[in-house]
């Protein structure tokens, strides 16, 4: 009576059916699984419709609460999917719609974040008020805006009045967030959507500008903070002590990022978690003393989960010091977690806080997963869990090195693959930069904050000891990164490259005895050796380069590169030379320049010409007489050279033409076994008359660059008749203010029977004079994107940017 029924038979040896495994709810396996959801749904070229996102998230949460093994595993990736794409359908209806772009708008709102002031403008973020601005698309949103200097002294003073927490009222010209695409990781566009940035634009200065209130908030204490550390240090060290104490990295220039990046520091002179961590486990030994010196507290409270709460409390105040950067949320989550764990009196695993701290990173914003940051944080961590043993089964020396190779290893796929470089000069650099700053530099550096925010000017012996001990190292990584062999650029690899370096990195990692541990080298060539598919013999490939409103045109054959121009650049601002070009042939695997063309002397052909000149230092430098280029020969007619079956040769200017700047601009023809090029600058109709008049045959081509970006002063209809051009490739910014490319010269051409590409609609265009018909291959098409297809739809799909995003399909 109220037995319960056997299920065996005693000593018969006969077992009950084992119960299916069942995978916890929260644990590596499903964060791993919720993560890769996210960035699969990221991938995709296009969103699904809402109604799909819904019902695939129901059904995932479902699956994940409730399934086991397969069933959970599978609901926790549908869900981070759907969570995923929700979010970012959200971020790209806050884009600015498409009947406000280039429109003035009167905004009112508040300066957030740091304001970056530069000699001739201002860079900052604006959250619009949400009820009282005049346009309903923009209340409660984010814009990022420029206010540039009008010359004006008064102005310039307003301007530099700009500090965080500000109120203003004025009026500024925006448009919807877009960015460059080229070849490479640098991608504006992404940044913008991560961030749900609604609009960028600039202020209207000729309008009314009023404060209509002071600064305030953590920002401004930020600000403060920094202008008193300048005081304070008295060098130029400053900057790097800001970058260490507060997390502000505005006064770190291109070249500081350049010497941080070829010695692998990059992750240490910002704030990183482990100063986050640091703080935390300080203030936890504080609390841990207090309770010891007050024992009643322990009445109240134990020792134990009162340290996690303060920990969790300290670190919490010092990720908001730090602008909430996402390293800093992602250690602060992993405090949370350790905190509850002791409130709850459970024990915690290190695999388990970050799994935890990782699930909790996407459920509350699944686009981190756009952040290089979160990749390199948690996978590193996850690195150091599963492959160093028990820091106190081994000496200090011995874990750092060992930590040191693990994350060198285990990271540099992640690395190659998210900025396209790895480190040579890192793991020495690291071994010393880790334990002199991170015990040393970086504490007196918070030190000193922490005064700081007791009472001003406490701090600032603790700033210039920092200061100091900073200055002692950094001359060891100046000549490491000045090391030709520091920096390993590496190509852009292919989808599947990055997963075999993880397994080769996974294999080399595994413990002594397990077979083949060499062999698993061999998985890294993908990734550090790809197939970078140069033209044959006697063939060219022309890549127009998305440099805005200039141009920068690669000519590569089998074994050489040239480069046509270099992009604009503007003093004190946007040098496209060091933003897009430089990575972009890095990119493309472009090893040395072997000549560089300078068609003339104008800041959107020459501007970015000293920052390529000093990555790539190409023996021959090419440019009109007239033209002050350093080390440049003339460019003058007639003469030319050959490389790997191709000739490349000027048609114009002769000796004895004029210095008439556009007119006199470099005109070079490239001819292959194949079809012939045409590169003819900003020359003009006369020009171009001219040319015709001349030599005829030297101007017919397979395809042409639209002459001064589509001007309506070029692209004569003579010279458009006799190139004869199949295909024409034009450079111009996107909604420029000179209206490029003139509506007339693409109608002209195309009347004449070519196909013409824009680099406004289709981003960096590629095409090959090789075997076969010439197709002109645009970057957002071969590497689409979902908030592309978010912004066409938008627009309403042009018909001029549906043609140029179409003609590798022709």
């Amino acid at each position: 009576m109220g037995a319960e029924p056997l299920t065996h038979l005693p000593g018969t040896g006969a077992e009950p059916p084992a119960r299916p495994a069942r995978v916890p709810v929260l644990g590596l396996a499903t964060a791993a699984l919720l993560v890769a959801g996210a960035a699969g749904c990221l991938a995709l070229p296009a969103l699904p419709p809402r109604w799909m996102l819904l019902v695939a998230l129901i059904g995932g949460a479902a699956a994940w609460m409730r399934g086991r093994m397969a069933g959970r595993l599978l609901g926790a990736a549908f869900a981070g999917a759907a969570l995923c794409g929700l979010h970012a359908m959200h971020s790209l209806a806050l884009q600015l719609p498409a009947s406000l772009e280039r429109a003035d708008v009167e905004v009112s709102g508040r300066v957030v974040q740091l304001p970056l002031h530069e000699a001739q403008r201002t860079r900052f973020a604006f959250r619009v008020d949400s009820a009282e601005t005049i346009v309903p698309a923009l209340r409660g949103r984010l814009l990022r805006l420029a206010w540039y200097d009008d010359r004006g002294v008064e102005a310039d003073a307003r301007r530099m009045d700009l500090a965080p927490g500000s109120r203003w009222a004025f009026t500024v010209r925006v448009r919807a967030p877009r960015g460059l695409r080229n070849p490479g990781w640098l991608d504006s566009e992404k940044h913008a959507m991560a961030a749900r940035v609604t609009a960028a634009g600039y202020v209207r200065t000729r309008s009314a500008v009023d404060q209509v209130g002071s600064a305030g908030g953590m920002d401004a204490w930020r600000d403060a903070v920094a202008g008193r550390i300048d005081a304070a240090v008295g060098t130029d060290t400053a900057r790097y002590v800001r970058a260490l104490a507060i997390g502000d990295t505005r006064a770190l220039g291109d070249l500081d990022w350049e010497t941080l990046r070829a010695t692998g520091l990059t992750h240490l002179v910002a704030i990183s978690g482990f100063h986050v961590g640091m703080v935390g486990g300080f203030f936890a030994l504080l609390a841990g003393a207090l309770w010891w010196a007050v024992p009643r507290l322990g009445r109240v409270l134990p020792r134990p989960q009162g340290a996690a709460l303060v920990a969790l409390a300290a670190s919490t105040g010092y990720a908001a010091v730090a602008g909430w950067e996402l390293p800093t949320v992602r250690t602060v989550l992993m405090i949370a977690v350790v905190a509850a764990a002791r409130l709850a009196r459970r024990r915690l695993h290190i695999a388990d806080a970050l799994a935890y701290a990782a699930t909790a990173v996407i459920l509350v914003g699944p686009m981190a997963v756009l952040s290089a940051g979160f990749w390199l944080s948690f996978a590193g961590v996850a690195w150091l869990v599963w492959c160093l043993p028990d820091a106190r089964e081994v000496s200090m020396a011995r874990g750092l090195l060992a930590s040191q190779w693990v994350a060198t290893l285990g990271l540099l796929p992640l690395t190659a693959a998210l900025f396209g470089q790895a480190s040579l000069a890192g793991p020495l650099a690291n071994l010393v930069a880790i334990p002199w700053w991170s015990l040393v530099v970086v504490p007196l550096a918070l030190v000193g904050t922490g005064l700081e925010a007791l009472h001003s000017g406490a701090g600032d012996w603790a700033w210039r000891l920092a200061a100091a001990a900073f200055d002692l190292s950094w001359p060891l990584f100046d000549r490491l990164a000045a090391s030709p062999v520091a920096l390993w650029w590496l190509p852009g690899p292919h989808v599947l490259a990055v997963p075999l370096a993880l397994l080769g990195a996974f294999w080399m990692l595994m413990p002594r005895g397990v077979p083949g541990r060499a062999l698993a080298a061999l998985l890294w060539l993908p990734l550090l050796w790809p197939d970078r598919a140069l033209p044959a013999d006697g063939e060219a490939e022309l890549v127009v380069l998305d440099v805005g409103q200039g141009l920068a045109v690669l000519v590569r054959t089998r074994t050489h590169a040239v480069l046509y121009d270099t992009g604009p650049a503007v003093p004190d601002g946007f040098d496209a030379g060091e933003r897009v070009v430089v990575p972009a042939l890095q990119a493309l695997g472009v090893r040395r320049l072997d000549a560089i063309v300078v068609s003339h002397g104008d800041a959107d052909h020459a501007g970015g010409f000293d920052a390529v000149q000093r990555r790539y230092a190409a023996p021959v430098v090419f440019a009109p007489q007239w033209d002050r280029v350093p080390g440049a020969s003339p460019c003058l007619a007639g003469s030319g050279w050959r490389m790997d079956g191709v000739q490349f040769r000027f048609v114009h200017p002769d000796v004895h033409f004029p210095a008439f700047r556009n007119p006199s601009s470099c005109v070079l023809r490239v001819d292959t076994a194949l079809g012939a090029a045409l590169l003819p600058g900003d020359i003009d109709a006369v020009v171009e008359r001219l040319l015709l008049h001349r030599d005829a045959d030297a101007l017919r081509a397979d395809v042409v660059v639209a002459a001064h970006h589509g001007s309506r002063t070029s692209s004569d209809p003579a010279f458009v008749r006799g190139s004869g051009a199949r295909h024409v490739l034009v450079s111009a910014g996107h909604g420029n203010r000179f209206g490029h490319p003139h509506a007339g010269v693409v109608e002209r051409w195309i009347d004449a029977g070519a196909w013409v590409a824009g680099t406004a609609e289709g981003g960096a265009l590629r095409l090959r004079l090789g075997a076969g018909e010439a197709r002109v291959t645009p970057e957002r098409q071969r590497r689409p994107r979902l908030w592309d297809a978010a912004r066409r739809a938008a627009a309403g799909g042009g018909a001029r940017e549906r043609a140029a995003l179409s003609y590798s399909d022709d």
